[in-house]
């Protein structure tokens, strides 16, 4: 038995005790798209930073959340983990990405929440979005009720990015202290450095999760 069988074999079982669809969905999607970057959207600390998220997002905000807007939002593991947690009153979530790589990857992570119409991914620039406007890839207007951005430590022009959302937005904003990464061009060395670059009118959560190799810093508030 190979590597990728053994592990295929282990999320099978894991599926099949838990009657989780999520877990199914995971299985398939390694099984189809071998990129190595889609372990690292499943690792520890990629989980461990979105379960803080929606432990801390319910805590702030309560469970109606309405249409959600996650941007940057890579292989949509944030995506699922919203729509599949029942604490939460979803409308619908669109996670939108620049890299046309990620959108098949996020579609069949996601693919039973296509199913019930609550999922579209997106290929948009951040920075060419109209925030004011947001008619993404759709017919029919559908103005966030949450806007979600948990890579702003990828955002080189995040001044000018910021400046685009409209006051009174609802976010969440994670950034973190990982300067080793080359792709992190807008790191923070700590919350109040974050809360600087992205003031808000009304701050409902400011925090800091210490992990293994870098510490996360989230914001969640009205802008």
């Amino acid at each position: 038995m190979d590597k990728d069988e053994y592990y295929g074999d282990i999320l099978d079982g894991l599926a099949t005790y838990y009657a989780n669809p999520f877990i199914a969905d995971i299985l398939t999607t390694v099984s189809r798209f071998t990129v190595p970057d889609l372990g690292a959207a499943l690792n520890k600390n990629q989980i461990t930073g979105k379960l803080w998220l929606t432990n801390e997002l319910h805590r702030a905000a309560g469970g109606r959340l309405g249409n959600l807007y996650i941007l940057g939002g890579w292989y949509g593991v944030l995506a699922a983990m919203l729509l599949y947690d029942n604490r939460f009153d979803i409308a619908g979530v669109v996670c939108i990405d620049r890299d046309e790589h990620c959108k098949p990857i996020a579609e069949s992570l996601n693919r039973t929440h296509i199913s019930r119409g609550k999922f579209r991914a997106i290929i948009a620039d951040l920075h060419q979005l109209d925030y004011e406007d947001m008619l993404v890839g759709s017919n029919s207007k559908t103005r966030p009720d949450l806007l979600i951005n948990t890579s702003c430590e990828h955002l080189d022009r995040f001044e000018e990015w910021y400046a685009k959302i409209p006051s009174g937005t609802l976010q969440v904003l994670q950034s973190n202290d990982y300067y080793a990464c080359e792709e992190h061009t807008n790191c923070v060395p700590d919350l109040q450095s974050f809360q600087h670059q992205a003031p808000m009118r009304e701050t409902l959560l400011a925090g800091s999760l210490r992990l293994k190799k870098y510490t996360r810093f989230m914001l969640i508030g009205y802008k």
